[in-house]
């Protein structure tokens, strides 16, 4: 791995799919599901995993050529950023869901926990291998948090919600650590629902983060956000669970700014952390211009120093047309450089 420059810059996580790949039609205006939803695909099963490798190269030349410095896999194998992970685990049930709310509180069917949460196999370790075996830049892969996959999920099992996110953690625990051993730099938890249901993430979820991290040595990362701007219009004016993150053992926590406009005070709570800086606003296919988003960095400048911040997405981008995604990438890449530039 090469040495990242000052305000490296990367995606949250994911890349906007093709339009031969995934029927988008299908895709919008609906939350990310949480059982298997195959009917997003418009490849035939039986083509479906090489024509997901072809997606995943194109992510990956289209994260390179635009300039970022940590590429992902685009999570372009994914339905959505959770259910590739959860609906693979044993102990849950997804030919006959449960139900359970989403953060707008409209019923969802989810996974059913109907018996001991384990995960049978190494669920992502391929996907990091194919990441690793075709760029040299840095690597990032992103697993869902036990937190959020216990919200996402109707508990038939285990005798209360934490027992079920510790169950979970247990599971994401082991794929982490499989991840670094399968050539991962920075793998990052997808921690949504902790700013979703604030009460409950204070009570245990905090706790099953801690687990899920427990032990682990390689550079890690939280991300929490308000939900993808595509389907969650409205933002807060600030996170209602994020100073509880200074104490966890993530060296990096993923915030949003951009579409929000937040406050950056809320930083002075993580000044041990680096900031994996949210600069792109994806409710909006229009494309900033690079001065815009260098502006939107310098915010962060009287809060943190630039050695600890990370420039990137909002969120994901699975949402954007894929021009709006090159652009928005071509954008960062172009205010880092404005501002090494400099900062000399």
């Amino acid at each position: 791995m090469a040495a990242l420059p000052l305000l490296p810059t990367s995606l949250v996580g994911s890349y906007a799919q093709p339009d031969w790949l995934i029927d988008r039609s299908k895709l919008a205006g609906r939350f990310p599901p949480r059982v298997r939803a195959k009917e997003l695909w418009r490849v035939a099963p039986e083509f479906l995993a090489p024509a997901q490798d072809d997606a995943t190269l194109l992510a990956i030349r289209a994260q390179e050529e635009a300039g970022l410095d940590i590429l992902t896999d685009g999570e372009i194998r994914r339905e959505s950023y959770s259910n590739h992970f959860a609906t693979a685990l044993e102990g849950v049930d997804i030919d006959n869901p449960g139900t359970a709310l989403d953060r707008s509180g409209h019923p969802n069917p989810v996974p059913r926990i109907s018996g001991p949460i384990h995960r049978p196999y190494p669920i992502e370790v391929d996907d990091v291998r194919f990441l690793r075996a075709h760029t040299d830049r840095t690597i990032k892969m992103t697993v869902p948090g036990p937190f959020t996959m216990s919200q996402q999920a109707q508990n038939d099992h285990y005798p209360d919600a934490e027992s079920a996110a510790m169950a979970y953690a247990e599971a994401v625990n082991a794929e982490v650590r499989d991840l670094f051993a399968a050539g991962a730099d920075i793998v990052q938890i997808d921690e949504p629902y902790m700013q979703a249901r604030p009460d409950a993430a204070r009570a245990y979820g905090l706790a099953a983060l801690n687990a899920a991290l427990a032990g682990v040595t390689g550079t890690t990362a939280v991300h929490i956000c308000f939900g993808y701007a595509a389907i969650i219009h409205e933002r807060p004016e600030g996170y209602s669970f994020l100073p509880e993150l200074a104490g966890c053992p993530a060296d990096q926590i993923s915030i949003e700014t951009a579409q929000s406009g937040l406050d950056l005070g809320v930083l002075a709570d993580l000044t041990d952390k680096t900031i994996i800086l949210g600069v792109i606003d994806l409710s909006t296919p229009e494309v900033e211009t690079s001065e815009l988003v260098a502006d939107r960095v310098r915010r962060a400048f009287d809060r943190m120093r630039p050695e600890q911040l990370v420039i990137a997405t909002d969120c994901g981008m699975k949402y954007l047309p894929r021009e709006s995604a090159e652009g928005k990438m071509r954008a960062m890449a172009d205010a880092a450089r404005l501002l090494r530039a400099e900062l000399g």
